[in-house]
């Protein structure tokens, strides 16, 4: 069994990427991730790896291609206008097949908004905040402990699809203390080479990498490559999670902290005699639409919650395609909802 600690969500991710065999981290500080890099900053040169406080945002997103080129594994964080400002690297990231991990721990939005915990940048992460036809795989923790498990497996995905990926979890799991049991680290030097790699053309001939090329017909095969490549993650790499369904009357549909407070409002509920369940996506992207249209066969009403305007609301209607009642409940700015509103709603729709 591995290490049992007690840390902060932001903690718990460091540690997993470094334990993950990360050997370049670069990032520009922005609360409320600064745990994160400031880990990172203690741990990375004591183990004789690459720490860089960048001088940007934008600077840190192209530290992290130029190392993702060099075929070691390599992560960034931030926290939402930070992500934003790494939009062009991450396309680059995609279009250049290159595997790397970013970490978002979101804040209240739009603009510069707050340091409160939200979920407003769903799509951003899932529909390509950048410019061009791309993907990447997106993963929604809920606790810290999974914080840490699926901070390890962003770095297996993103090398065996040559694919950027990123934890998307939000202000509140980033402050979270909880207890963890870490994993052991992996040996760097057990890690597959990795061929296409621009280490050095030693009596081979030169790996190229890029994202560009003026001949249209050259670039849509570039895109066609990339697509078939997503198209087997959508059908490998579908991650969920059920929560007293098959039963269930009404079933909530939500992801991360949300989910974790809906876990008790699925006790309260049934407390007072109703049959309510939980569908916790746990890839953002692929998402896990079949699986839910499944459940909204023998559900009337699905009910989404998210702190958000109603982002992933939208993939929830595309699923289930009026198979059942599709209601919403958000909050904004930062607001985190209570189990006695979530239960309120879910009270509304019961019937």
């Amino acid at each position: 069994m591995g290490e049992r600690l007690l840390l902060r969500g932001n903690e718990v991710i460091a540690e997993a990427a470094i334990r993950a065999g990360c050997q370049c981290y670069f990032a520009y500080p922005i609360t409320p991730q600064a745990e994160l890099l400031q880990h990172m900053a203690i741990n990375m040169p004591r183990l004789g790896r690459t720490f860089i406080q960048a001088e940007s945002e934008l600077a840190a997103i192209n530290m992290v291609y130029g190392a993702a080129s060099a075929g070691v594994r390599t992560m960034t964080s931030s926290s939402s206008p930070g992500i934003s400002l790494k939009q062009e690297g991450i396309s680059y990231l995609a279009g250049s097949s290159l595997p790397a991990v970013i970490v978002n721990i979101v804040r209240g939005g739009p603009g510069l908004g707050d340091i409160a915990p939200s979920q407003c940048d769903y799509f951003q992460a899932t529909k390509g905040g950048g410019h061009g036809d791309y993907h990447m795989i997106v993963l929604g923790p809920s606790t810290v402990p999974e914080a840490g498990q699926l901070t390890m497996l962003a770095f297996e995905l993103a090398d065996r699809y040559r694919t950027p990926v990123m934890l998307l979890a939000d202000g509140m799991l980033g402050q979270m203390m909880e207890p963890v049991e870490l994993p052991k680290p992996i040996e760097i030097s057990s890690l597959p080479k990795k061929e296409w790699a621009t280490d050095g053309a030693k009596g081979r001939d030169p790996n190229i990498i890029l994202s560009f090329d003026l001949d249209p017909e050259v670039l849509k095969q570039m895109n066609l490559i990339l697509q078939k490549r997503y198209r087997q993650i959508e059908a490998k790499e579908v991650r969920y999670e059920e929560t007293a369904t098959s039963d269930a009357d009404i079933a909530i549909v939500a992801y991360g902290t949300v989910a974790r407070i809906a876990k008790t409002v699925v006790r309260m509920a049934r407390a007072e005699g109703i049959k309510l369940g939980l569908f916790r996506p746990i890839t953002l992207w692929p998402f896990p639409g079949q699986a839910l249209r499944k459940l909204s066969e023998k559900i009337a009403t699905v009910l989404t919650v998210e702190m958000s305007a109603g982002q992933m609301w939208e993939d929830v209607r595309l699923a289930i395609a009026e198979q059942a009642e599709t209601p919403f409940y958000g909050e904004m700015g930062g607001v985190i909802p209570t189990p006695q509103r979530i239960l309120s709603e879910v009270k509304k729709h019961a019937g």
